[in-house]
């Protein structure tokens, strides 16, 4: 769970919500209690994104968390399985620098479907 100053009614620094809102964030893979996994998530690396996404799409509360961060408008990260940027999902990512003229299979990032209740609010932002 959330540290305790976060478990308040009211209103939260930062947009957060109330404890009793954020039930499902104790079932999220990503959350160990420690943040040692914040270096997936948050990285600029295509490698660590690529992980990053391949344990949201077995986390039971994958719908919840890209809920959230839309809501928020998550200015970056991987949530819910989907790469976002300033709050728009990214539908590719490329390494820095020119591109390969054939594309390198350890650069491709796996897919991870959109929650169909979360479709038409999900805005996309071209490749990063």
């Amino acid at each position: 769970m959330l540290p305790e100053r976060y478990e308040q009614d009211g209103d939260l620094p930062g947009g957060l919500t109330p404890a009793e809102d954020r039930d499902w964030w104790s079932q999220a893979r990503c959350n160990d209690l420690a943040g040692t996994m914040s270096g997936l998530f948050f990285s600029d690396e295509l490698q660590d994104i690529a992980k990053a996404k391949q344990i949201c799409a077995l986390c039971p509360v994958v719908a919840e968390c890209l809920e959230g961060a839309l809501e928020r408008r998550e200015p970056w990260g991987v949530w819910g399985g989907q790469l976002l940027l300033n709050g728009k999902v990214l539908q590719s990512k490329r390494r820095r620098g020119r591109p390969p003229k054939v594309p390198r299979p350890e650069d491709q990032l796996p897919e991870i479907p959109v929650p169909v209740h979360l479709q038409s609010r999900v805005v996309y932002k071209s490749t990063a």
